[in-house]
């Protein structure tokens, strides 16, 4: 039998408080060096690296098995096929919303179904429900829906709409295009089947991180393929320009979560031999054109490689007439949205995240 509902929460307090009891003390133990002779910033317009983004970055990287600059193809093909789950992955990841119903469905695409997770308020709709796709990180060689649950559930609860997580097929088995054409396939399947979704009106994108990239991509890929209409682009901490060396990616080479050594292990994974990595389906900045693409909120943090990525998307937008918000989390790694019981900004950037998604896709008639 069943716990109640008040127990299993009460259960869940205890367990979290346990958790940060064991975090607090590996943290005291892991950054005591630190405070005798603090580490020099990169940048010194840039506060401290946050405390406890530090810690979670110091434990993954003691993880054990091998990191992704040493996994050999088949391994990582045998780690990214087992789904995340259990009582700690959902402590550091976060636990879906309560009142938003999940639905694990297949979607049609080009090379065969794509699993889709649907996200949809259990209230009563009050008014037209936008429609999101959601993208979720991971270099395109890691990830899935299970990642992608707290995000997804907060958008479809603040924003009261409609979210469809898409469990785009990874690489390195599934090399580049393949992301890309999954990607734009749910899109246009979901736009043509709102109605059986519970969704009406107008239709967003956001992505993190690898994420982030198909999200620029998908909106570029409807702009000249003719739709479908996108009305807004979420772009957390993306990838913009493989192709590019930027000061970011040489300051922070060796940053907490992402590194530089793992970004080139992702492209090496990502691309097929040959590819050139200034494709702009691969560097979205890099397209010929950025015009006629929707606004764009764009989240950079300050201690990522791919914080350039962010800045240099919003200028180009910028320079072709498109709105962009660009949102800066100076004391934040690459991946912090990740975290929502421990990183001080993931919930901040999600309110940002629906606040902008709010203005664009719920502002009358599409």
């Amino acid at each position: 039998m069943n716990p109640p509902p008040a127990e299993r929460r009460r259960a869940r307090r205890l367990l979290r408080a346990g958790l940060l009891v064991l975090l607090g003390a590996a943290a005291y133990r892991l950054l005591r060096p630190a405070r005798r002779r603090p580490e020099p910033l990169p940048d010194h317009t840039l506060p401290p690296l946050d405390s406890r983004m530090k810690l979670i970055g110091t434990l993954l990287q003691r993880a054990p098995g091998p990191s992704m600059s040493d996994i050999t193809p088949e391994e990582l093909i045998e780690r990214s096929s087992t789904p995340h789950s259990g009582l700690m992955f959902r402590l550091i990841t976060g636990w879906p919303r309560r009142g938003v119903r999940r639905e694990d469905r297949t979607v049609p695409g080009r090379a065969g179904p794509i699993p889709v997770r649907v996200y949809t308020p259990e209230r009563p709709a009050r008014a037209p429900r936008p429609l999101v796709l959601a993208f979720h990180g991971g270099g395109w060689a890691q990830g899935e829906l299970n990642m992608a649950d707290w995000m997804s559930s907060t958008v479809a609860a603040d924003l009261d709409a409609v979210v469809v997580s898409v469990g785009y097929r990874l690489a390195p088995a599934h090399p580049f295009p393949a992301a890309v054409e999954d990607c734009f396939d749910v899109l246009t399947w979901s736009a043509a089947n709102m109605a059986s979704l519970g969704a009406e009106g107008r239709i967003g994108v956001m992505g993190e991180s690898a994420g982030g990239n198909l999200a620029a991509v998908v909106c570029l890929l409807a702009r000249d393929q003719g739709g479908p209409a996108i009305h807004h682009q979420a772009l957390i901490y993306p990838a913009t320009d493989l192709g590019f060396e930027s000061e970011s990616r040489r300051t922070h080479t060796h940053q907490i979560i992402l590194t530089r050594a793992d970004m080139q292990a992702y492209e090496r994974f990502y691309l097929p031999e040959g590819t050139p990595n200034t494709d702009w389906r691969i560097s979205p900045l890099r397209a010929p054109s950025h015009e006629g693409l929707p606004p764009a909120l764009i989240q950079v943090a300050g201690y990522d490689p791919l914080h350039d990525d962010g800045v240099r998307y919003a200028e180009v937008l910028r320079a072709a007439g498109v709105p962009v918000v660009l949102d800066a989390y100076p004391s934040m790694p690459h991946g912090f949205t990740n975290f929502p019981y421990f990183s001080r900004d993931a919930r901040p950037a999600m309110r940002q995240v629906v606040a902008q998604q709010r203005q664009f896709l719920k502002a009358g008639p599409p």
